[in-house]
């Protein structure tokens, strides 16, 4: 494996879990990951959602850094337009001087949650409309000059965290292109526009203070396990916990009840959001990272591990490190 790892924790809340067992698993994954060798692991933000417990993600970050000692975090992503500008660069202004060297940031301009979440959160409905002006407050935030005159983010101020824009249409890309910044696609769970929005974004790049070049990031899932048929199994779990998800509104389905809606149109589609994932052995899955990195035209991958339990989600972890031959700290 010649590309760099990294890892995209989705905090996940299993069944019959709670959000502090989710907590220490987030740790865990976070203290193997960085003794295998993964480059950064990164935290989204959703909102609303009972299976997943990174909303307060700089706070995650926080705890998940004060359990580590070097490996890379951050968000994967901050949506921005629910936040002011300002009020993001000084949580992550404190996590960078409080963690030097160590934290990333990267923005989506996605709700992050379904419309009635985003009146709770207070947000305007049109504030994705202002993403591209925020980002560059933001960013004056933390390198300067601000673009608020009189107004200064402290801490934050000169941190220079690194900035990431996330997309997952040729939208995110034309602007991480224009603003010099690194793009990282949601390919994980979006993953139509993939080529074409690598494509855009090389093409148009244009070198900043930050980056000279380009630098894609694209999401993958993953599910490495001892054996062929155990990794298949977990896949199903994780698709019918999907179901759940997406279409239960608070209600757990049986296996039976979510194995007829996989079937569905409505199941289908929402299987093909795991177009990308690499199921199976490590030899299998380490075959599928290698070729879907040229398919992606990628210069790193973030895995999202999908195995279904604490447990089984570090196995995958260390199995993939394993056969990608990564180095241990």
């Amino acid at each position: 494996m010649t590309l760099p790892l990294s890892i995209l924790d989705l905090a996940t809340i299993g069944k019959g879990q709670t959000a502090a067992e989710s907590f220490a698993g987030s740790v865990a994954m976070a203290q193997s990951a960085e003794k295998l060798g993964y480059r950064r692991i990164w935290y989204a933000e959703h909102h609303n959602m009972s299976s997943i417990a990174s909303s307060a993600t700089s706070v995650l970050i926080a705890h998940v850094a004060a359990h580590t000692e070097s490996i890379r975090l951050g968000a994967g992503g901050i949506m921005l337009p629910n936040h002011s500008p300002l009020t993001i660069a000084e949580q992550f202004g404190t996590l960078e001087t409080l963690h030097p060297g160590r934290i990333d940031l990267g923005l989506g301009r996605a709700p992050g949650s379904d419309q009635n979440t985003m009146r709770a959160l207070r947000r305007d409905p049109m504030s994705a409309d202002s993403f591209p002006q925020d980002v560059l407050e933001l960013q004056g935030y933390l390198t300067g000059p601000t673009r608020i005159q009189g107004v200064e983010a402290t801490p934050g101020k000169g941190t220079n965290v690194p900035l990431y824009i996330l997309g997952s249409s040729l939208f995110g890309a034309r602007l991480a292109a224009q603003l010099g910044l690194p793009y990282a696609f949601a390919s994980h769970f979006a993953p139509a526009a993939l080529q074409e929005a690598v494509a855009i974004y090389r093409r148009e790049f244009k070198p900043s203070a930050q980056l000279d070049a380009p630098h894609v990031i694209a999401g993958i899932n993953v599910i490495a396990a001892d054996s062929a048929s155990e990794a298949q199994e977990m896949m199903q779990a994780t698709k019918r916990a999907r179901v759940s998800l997406f279409f239960g509104g608070g209600r757990e389905f049986t296996d039976d009840e979510a194995d007829l809606i996989l079937d569905s149109p409505q199941g289908r589609h929402m299987a093909q959001m795991m177009t990308y994932s690499a199921v199976g052995t490590p030899d299998v899955v380490i075959d599928y990272l290698d070729s879907f990195g040229r398919h992606a035209d990628a210069d790193e991958l973030i895995v999202a591990h999908q195995s279904p339990g604490t447990g089984a989600r570090l196995r995958s972890v260390e199995l993939l490190a394993e056969a990608a031959g990564l180095v241990r700290v």
